[in-house]
Formats: C-alpha cells, sequence, structure tokens
C-alpha cells in the first residue's frame, strides 16, 4: 500500500473530479447526467451516503476474512436492476440510512478498531463520492484497512480510472457473458461489452490477488440454472485476456428471490451436477481460487479449488 499521505493526494483528486461529475453524473455505464446535487439519480443516491449496514462479514473469501472477518459496509442503490438479487431490499428498494461524511468515516474507524483485515465496499459506486469523503477524513485519523471495491462488474472505466492507487482489492462478479442474457435478466443493454473493459481496467490497476500483499483482482462467477451465467466463456477471458493467476471464486448460493420466479429458468435453486460442470471448467482453463461446498441444512462454506 502506499503511505497514507501519498494515498491522501490520491483520494482528494479523486474527490475533484467525482463532485464535478456529479453535476451530470455519467459515473456509471448508465450515465443519467442527472444533477445529483438536486435531485437523485437512475441509482436512487444524491450526494450523502445511504448505508443500509456496518458488520464485520464471515461470509466472504478466506484472505478477505482471516481472524477479524471483512469490515462490510453495505451500501443503498444499484446501477443494475438483477431480477434475483438478494440484497434487493437496499439495491433496489433503497432501504438505508443517509450518513454524514463524518459519521461514514467513524464507522471506518470502528471496524478498523475492531480487527477488521479489510474494509469491503459492497456495492459502492452509487456513493462513490460519500464514500471517497469519509475515507479522506478516516486517512487523517490514520486509517489503514486495505480497501476492497466489491462490485457487479458493470463500471464505467473512467470512473475506475480514478481509483487507481485507491483500491487495494477488486472483488468483481463476472455474471453474465452475453448481453442479451444482462438485458433480460438485470435490465442493463450492454453488461458484457462494458464488464469485459471494466475488468481488465481492474487487473490493469492491480494484478491477480496476492494474499501476502493484499492487492489484485478476485472474480466471482455466480453459478446460475441453465447455464445462464456462461461460465466457459468466463474462465476462457479470465485466462487467456487477464491471466489464470487470477483467482476465481465460485459461488453456488443462487437462490430465486426477489422477481425470480417470474421466470421459469431462474425458478429453482442449482443442482449439483450444474455446479460440478462449472468446477470442471474452472479446473480445465488451469483456474484456482474458492468454492462453496453444498452442505445439506448447514449453508454453504468456503472451499479451497486447489492451492497454486
Amino acid at each position: 500500500m502506499d503511505s497514507n499521505a501519498e494515498r491522501l493526494v490520491k483520494v482528494q483528486k479523486a474527490i475533484e473530479n467525482t463532485r464535478e461529475r456529479l453535476h451530470s453524473c455519467d459515473l456509471c455505464p448508465k450515465k443519467c447526467r442527472i444533477n445529483r446535487f438536486e435531485v437523485p439519480g437512475f441509482c436512487m443516491q444524491k450526494i450523502e451516503p445511504r448505508v443500509s449496514a456496518t458488520v464485520l462479514h464471515f461470509g466472504e473469501e478466506p484472505p478477505l476474512v482471516k481472524e477479524g472477518g471483512a469490515g462490510a459496509i453495505f451500501f443503498s442503490g444499484c446501477s443494475m436492476s438483477c431480477l434475483y438479487c438478494q440484497n434487493f431490499a437496499f439495491s433496489q428498494k433503497n432501504s438505508g440510512k443517509v450518513f454524514s461524511f463524518e459519521e461514514l468515516s467513524r464507522h471506518f474507524m470502528k471496524i478498523q478498531e475492531e480487527g477488521a483485515a479489510c474494509i469491503d465496499l459492497v456495492t459502492p459506486t452509487p456513493n462513490l463520492y460519500g464514500f471517497l469523503k469519509a475515507y479522506e477524513l478516516a486517512l487523517k485519523e490514520g486509517f489503514s484497512l486495505p480497501v476492497v471495491f466489491n462490485t457487479s462488474g458493470y463500471e464505467e472505466v473512467s470512473t475506475l480510472r480514478l481509483l487507481d492507487g485507491i483500491v487495494d482489492i477488486y472483488l468483481t462478479d463476472i455474471r453474465y457473458t452475453d448481453d442479451e442474457v444482462g438485458k433480460k435478466y438485470s435490465l442493463v443493454p450492454d453488461y458484457w461489452t462494458v464488464t469485459k473493459k471494466a475488468v481488465k481496467e481492474m487487473f490493469r490497476q492491480t494484478g491477480s490477488f496476492r494474499e501476502e500483499n493484499m492487492r489484485g483482482v478476485i472474480v466471482r462467477h455466480l453459478v446460475l440454472p441453465e447455464g445462464i451465467a456462461g461460465t466457459e466463456e468466463m474462465a476462457e477471458f479470465v485466462a487467456f485476456e487477464l491471466s489464470s493467476s487470477v483467482p476465481i471464486s465460485l459461488m453456488s448460493q443462487y437462490r430465486p428471490v426477489y422477481r425470480a420466479r417470474e421466470y421459469y429458468e431462474l425458478s429453482r435453486r442449482i443442482s449439483e451436477e450444474e455446479y460440478d460442470h462449472a468446477l470442471n471448467v474452472i479446473d480445465a482453463f488451469g483456474l484456482t481460487g474458492w468454492m462453496q461446498h453444498f452442505e445439506s441444512n448447514e449453508g454453504y462454506r468456503a472451499k479451497p479449488l486447489r492451492w497454486d
């Protein structure tokens, strides 16, 4: 990590740029051009950060949790509208509380004091300005945890460039590998076109994740029923357009919540056979990372695919 002084300079520059862009907001791929100082954008946010919860979260990937947990900040709002979103209450229904920058900064410091392994920003882009303002204050107080940018992958490259040297770990989904699929199930017209470029920018900034320096890209891939997620294409992209050293977090936790039952193909959980097929695909491309193991009545637990 850069020294706090070096990082503070980068954060202050990002604050200035972000503030200017909020007058006609183009921070996410929606580019709704709303003046967010006056009214909310597509993401339902103005400039003050809205947060659903701040918790020590033990359900993230093992190196992000360690002994103390990931210090998760669950922000409200989203630039996507996934029909099966497990977090729909705050991502799409906008539940949460508006914090002052000072209040959010105090939460950052409390997370650090409680022994978290990182600060885990869940869907931060709609509240990017609020995060940066709070982070600036926390840095001045000695905040030093690695910053995890926990994202759907549907991000604007020019916005990601503002975060170069600020974000340590990009924990990014690759949700689909077909724009039409993204349009049908997440109501965005260009998910894969946008996400490929965004993930390449994340990789340019930080490379493959390495636990020893808590830096780099981790790709999450949620296995969906009927092959909807495009696992083969995802694995091919990571292996040949990024690096086979980028770890994959292969998730089995899909549940048909929110509006999923409106679509027959989304109305069931995945089978063990579907998940095993996805594991075999990951292995065939020489990728490593973590899997979620099916355990009846016990939920899921992280488990290594194999170690490098």
